[in-house]
């Protein structure tokens, strides 16, 4: 069925820079109304994983991330308007500045995908020790690019009800944009930080307090009701959406393959990086997906494959070290050519040890790499790749666009260069302009893909772990 796009109130959420608070307020946004009873639709715009799990725990549903780098715009559409539909409302997280992109033209920015969806906008505005000046910095906002839709602006570390007044004024009258909030200085973090970023929910004992705090500061000091009407006040998209592509949420059912494949995916503190397309996409084509932790667990449980995505493996090195057992078990499936899938951390997990300030931390040692850590980011960015070399899951020649973001770096490596399956045309990946180290049925990346932007990547997975099934069975 089509859903008209008029039928989705929605709004995103942006800032004039990353750092102005807008997750912060975005979470807020979302508890409080979760809190009063409306049904919440949350999306990050952009490749992140953290935020998007900070705002699925305020909806109480998953998150689903936008991004016109890793999506063409017909699959941005198709998924908004599938997980919109369920929604009273819809809060989409920006990312940067309102109008930072890749390129001369915002390629890749807020503000694209604000014209994409026919969105509102909602403003963050950090006003510490500014005043008359942000009405100039809306009013330039909402001129630079006039198909972008400014309608409102939300005030953040405020200095008082004087500063409040001067601002308020300020940037009605000049830009003509209404105030629909203004959140004081907070005497500390409601929220805990790592790594230019919030910490993994999982990773914080008191999220619930944590979001109900934010909930409370934002339904005090916004008007959600103002709020609500600029959502509901959002034009159509562009008539109707694009119909369901029967190969999506991206995969297709393998023929004549019922859901028998059990596909396992480390999740826990140290894994936790996942797009729930992907998961999606597993199921999708036909995958039976089964949770499991190294950090809990002594053994890996009856699998097909494997799918270790990303997280902090470095905060948990110790009990990843420790637990020998389910390291050797995983070797062992991994020589016996267990279909295998990691990215960045899965990627650490799978090399022979982790050294974290002198201290050697023995890892799955499936593949011979030693890491260790930087203060400062050795990949960050989209990335995009030429497959290069056979694996079992990309043909050669294809082209995978995704994303990276590690402080990890290889400090000792004793494979060739016929190990790698991906040359890098943007990003840094693994080591000289090389990813996708490639061991029997092994591919390890330092690059994070989208199903939705890579639609056979799970029917792919999947297809290994039925060949992997099958010989098992005859052994």
């Amino acid at each position: 069925m089509q859903l008209r796009e008029a039928e989705f109130p929605r709004l995103i959420v942006s800032a004039l820079r990353g750092g102005s608070g807008k997750t912060v307020v975005s979470i807020g946004i979302i508890a409080a109304l979760h809190e009063r009873g409306s049904s919440v639709a949350p999306f990050k715009k952009g490749p992140d994983y953290i935020d998007a799990g900070w705002l699925a725990l305020a909806a109480g549903r998953p998150c689903y991330n936008l991004d016109t780098f890793l999506l063409d715009a017909d699959r941005i559409r198709r998924s908004f308007c599938t997980h919109a539909s369920a929604g009273a409302v819809a809060i989409v997280e920006g990312n940067r500045g309102l109008f930072d992109g890749i390129d001369l033209d915002g390629a890749t920015s807020t503000a694209e995908l604000a014209k994409l969806l026919n969105a509102p906008v909602v403003m963050c505005v950090d006003c510490t020790k500014t005043t008359r000046t942000m009405a100039a910095v809306i009013a330039g906002c909402v001129r630079f690019d006039p198909e972008v839709k400014v309608r409102g602006v939300i005030l953040n570390h405020v200095a008082g009800a004087r500063h409040e007044s001067i601002l308020r004024r300020s940037i009605e009258h000049y830009s003509g944009v209404a105030v629909i909030g203004a959140i004081p200085k907070l005497g500390r973090p409601v929220f805990p930080e790592r790594h230019m970023g919030l910490v993994p929910t999982v990773e914080h004992g008191w999220a619930a307090d944590s979001i109900q705090a934010i909930g409370g500061i934002a339904a005090r000091h916004i008007d959600l009701e103002a709020l609500l009407r600029i959502a509901r006040e959002a034009p159509p998209i562009g008539g109707v959406c694009p119909p369901a592509n029967p190969n999506e949420p991206t995969g297709q059912r393998l023929a004549g393959q019922p859901p028998r494949c059990r596909v396992g995916i480390l999740r826990d503190a140290a894994f936790q990086f996942y797009y729930p397309e992907n998961i999606e996409a597993l199921e999708a084509a036909g995958a039976r997906i089964v949770f499991m932790s190294p950090l809990r667990e002594k053994s890996l449980p009856d699998i097909d494959a494997l799918y270790i995505g990303g997280g902090f493996p470095e905060t948990h090195a110790q009990q990843l070290a420790e637990n020998k057992a389910f390291s050797a078990g995983l070797r062992a499936l991994a020589d016996a050519g267990l279909p295998v899938y990691a990215e960045c951390g899965g990627l650490m997990y799978l090399g022979e040890e982790l050294i974290l300030e002198g201290v050697r931390y023995p890892m799955a040692g499936v593949l011979p790499l030693a890491f260790g850590l930087s203060k400062r980011p050795q990949g960050h960015g989209y990335t995009v790749v030429s497959v290069e070399r056979a694996n079992p899951y990309y043909p050669i020649g294809a082209e995978i666009r995704g994303h990276e973001f590690h402080y990890s770096s290889v400090l000792r490596w004793s494979g060739s260069e016929g190990d790698f399956a991906f040359r890098m045309r943007r990003g840094a990946g693994i080591q000289d302009g090389r990813d996708g180290l490639v061991y029997k049925n092994v591919l390890a990346t330092y690059t994070h893909i989208h199903a939705l932007g890579n639609p056979d990547w799970a029917t792919a997975l999947v297809r290994n772990a039925a060949a992997f099934r099958a010989r098992a069975s005859r052994a």
